[in-house]
């Protein structure tokens, strides 16, 4: 690996190959021209061997290892660690890394285009590019990052997004990058405003763009995120409340999501500045022209989750055409508060479909706790990290507060199976509220889009919520070194994560780890009801905070207006997390209703899939999920392939269809191998039982 200035490159094959592609050094071209937004840039060309921008050197062996990379200093790890561990961790959390889940076989570094298994180790040698887009303040600092692989295609030039999954940082989606660098495509990331690093409040230490830490005043404006605190408040929130962090989806003041169109659109950008500086043809005095442009080069937005609905509103928002098609997994995208979209599934039409995320995952925060001890779901996986007493007193207390009928705590869990249920979940997820309540992911999305819906600054504590380490009583304590200094690599951007754990600062008997404490109101430790409450009354209350929070919720709702792309969205019907009902289904109305005949969206539903491909790779922890759930990876990829090739050769793209996966079944924690029999090809005609369809403002899926 070499260090690479951005101007200068020694790259005269290369540069010939694109005049001859382009059209040579015509100086009646338009110069290319750096982005207003885009600030200084780094760029760094890797071998494809001892490092790469897949793989960061790993290989496909090494992004499999259960063992991670390490560092010379664990305490001060160095830019090429952090990038490593980074890569090494974000694929890991996107991806089922084991053989007998499809990986090196179905998907993974190794496997080819054509979708062929390899003995290769699959690195790719490129160039990477990376910069901050701001308006000057610092206060945005948004990732972008491109990567060229030394591929790339001169003569057919493509571009695909990966903007990152969930809160991550700038490698949160480079599991769907693999998808473009394989191709020979050039791939722009962005975080979106969010990352997994965070501003360490009493030290006063901020992470920068590679992930190494420096105090806020050295840092400057070049902090990725710094919470927004005069010296005084931050002495005085340290002194109430010390030995807590802020983290920047939450606490930036941005309510970032509205703009996860915008950002995935300058990455967009950024990729076609960054390749003509890298590959264009020069004029007479030496200046890159635009040889690569959006009429001659193939762009794909995609990604997946979080990632997958910034793509979706970056194509809405795409008024310069630089998009030319979409192909996104499990999509977060919020509906107009009017969409007026029926959703049917067979006979049976929902009474409650098409609510934003903060609606519904709320109202998950409420009953998954209570549901996991419904007898029903007695056999799901993390049962074992539920804390039975904890969960009980939620029931209790659910029904104390007239959230809940039933008398006895078996009765209370199917009553919250059956709330849930009714507010838009399928009954094939049923069985994963358990794991979903055991990992506290609802209150962890809860607490972070509270915040950040509002503008809420961290000195807010909003509903009484924090951040900080713990011991494993769940007692404040001061975060180990290590961990502070390795978590860009490690974090997800939504505590818990890399030892920073949620905290009810209003626990009776002082502040402590949210599980752990107990509610005001009941002095019952409950799983804190009362700061559940709180969050759900911020979506259906009317006092200011509420409105507040209302209005960030307004600012992140979708048009449904894809410009007539062909797109294709995929979507595991089990998912629990992102529930078809809110998401996908009344997304695909949405369009259909908004664009009519123009509309190119196909919507594909996967049976037997979820959200999280990972957990299906943890047996140990959390079986059943391999012998219940197929990889939806495997969809988004399938889906870039069809929506690829309908650009390049007009093939027409799948209609939309339930896919009807197979299980591997077997006993769980010991599933046999998948094999291509349970992953089914998208059909390119669907069958009459597995035909998706709309007329008149409803969305109908067979069962």
């Amino acid at each position: 690996m070499k260090n690479v200035p951005f101007h200068g490159f020694a790259l005269a094959t290369i540069a010939a190959a694109a005049v001859s592609a382009c059209g040579g050094g015509n100086d009646s071209q338009p110069l290319n021209t750096k982005p207003s937004f885009v600030g200084t840039v780094n760029a760094k060309t890797y071998d494809g061997n001892s490092d790469d921008l897949l793989t960061g050197g790993l290989g496909k062996t090494g992004l499999a290892s259960a063992t991670p990379p390490a560092y010379a200093n664990p305490t001060a790890p160095t830019v090429a660690e952090l990038r490593r561990a980074a890569i090494y961790n974000n694929y890991r959390a996107i991806v089922d890394t084991t053989s007998d889940g499809g990986y090196g076989r179905l998907f993974g570094p190794n496997v080819d285009a054509a979708g062929n298994a390899t003995t290769s180790e699959g690195k790719v040698a490129g160039t990477e590019y990376i910069t901050y887009a701001d308006d000057g303040s610092g206060k945005q600092n948004v990732t972008l990052m491109v990567q060229v692989p030394s591929t790339f295609s001169t003569a057919n030039p493509c571009i695909i997004t990966a903007t990152s999954s969930g809160s991550r940082g700038v490698y949160g989606a480079i599991s769907t990058g693999e998808w473009g660098l394989r191709k020979g495509c050039a791939v722009a990331y962005t975080d979106k405003g969010t990352g997994g690093s965070t501003h360490d409040l009493r030290n006063d230490t901020v992470p920068l763009i590679d992930g190494t830490r420096a105090t806020s005043a050295a840092a400057a404006k070049a902090a990725h995120f710094r919470a927004e605190l005069t010296a005084q408040e931050l002495a005085a929130f340290n002194a109430a409340t010390p030995d807590r962090f802020a983290f920047k989806h939450a606490h930036s003041q941005q309510n970032p999501e509205k703009d996860w169109g915008t950002h995935t659109l300058q990455a967009v950008e950024f990729a076609f500045y960054v390749l003509n500086q890298q590959l264009a043809a020069s004029d007479a005095g030496g200046a890159k022209l635009q040889d690569f442009k959006a009429s001659n080069t193939l762009v794909i937005a995609s990604s997946l989750s979080n990632g997958g609905g910034a793509a979706v509103a970056a194509a809405e928002l795409d008024t310069k055409g630089l998009i030319d098609g979409v192909a996104v997994s499990e999509p977060n995208v919020n509906l107009p508060a009017n969409a007026a979209i029926t959703i049917k599934r067979g006979n049976n039409t929902l009474l409650i479909s098409g609510k934003p995320l903060y609606d519904y995952t709320t109202v998950a925060n409420l009953y998954q706790a209570c549901a996991a001890l419904a007898p029903s779901v007695a056999a799901a996986p993390g049962r074992a990290f539920v804390v039975t007493a904890f969960a009980t007193n939620r029931c209790a207390s659910l029904k104390a507060k007239g959230l809940l009928a039933s008398n006895t705590t078996s009765e209370q869990g199917e009553e919250s199976l059956l709330a849930l249920r009714a507010y838009g979940w399928e009954p094939e997820g049923a069985i994963l509220h358990t794991s979903l309540a055991a990992f506290e992911v609802a209150s962890a999305v809860s607490v972070t889009y509270a915040n950040s819906l509002s503008r809420a600054s961290v000195k807010d504590n909003l509903c009484g919520y924090s951040y900080a380490s713990t011991t494993g009583a769940g007692v404040i304590n001061t975060l180990a070194a290590a961990s502070l200094a390795q978590m860009f690599s490690t974090g997800n951007g939504v505590p818990p994560s890399s030892g920073v754990q949620l905290i009810n600062n209003l626990n009776p008997g002082g502040p402590v780890r949210d599980v752990f404490s107990a509610s005001p109101s009941s002095l019952l430790q409950d799983y804190n009801l009362d700061g559940a409450n709180c969050l759900r009354q911020l979506m259906t209350g009317t006092d200011t905070a509420a409105k507040k929070l209302q209005a960030g919720v307004d600012e992140t709702r979708r048009t449904g207006d894809l410009r007539g792309k062909p797109a294709i969205i995929v979507h595991g019907r089990d998912d629990a997390l992102l529930p078809v009902n809110h998401t996908s289904r009344p997304y695909f109305g949405l369009n259909k209703k908004t664009e009519g005949s123009a509309s190119k969206l196909s919507y594909i539903e996967v049976t037997n899939a979820q959200h999280f491909d990972t957990f299906i790779g943890l047996p140990t922890l959390l079986g059943g999920y391999d012998s219940r759930y197929i990889p939806l990876h495997v969809y988004l990829f399938r889906a870039l392939d069809a929506v690829y090739a309908n650009l390049k050769d007009g093939t027409a793209l799948p209609p939309s269809q339930v896919v009807r996966t197979v299980p591997r079944g077997g006993t769980p924690g010991a599933a046999p191998a998948i094999t291509a029999a349970n992953v089914p090809p998208i059909a390119a005609t669907a069958a009459a039982g597995n035909a998706i369809a709309y007329s008149s403002g409803t969305v109908t899926i067979p069962e």
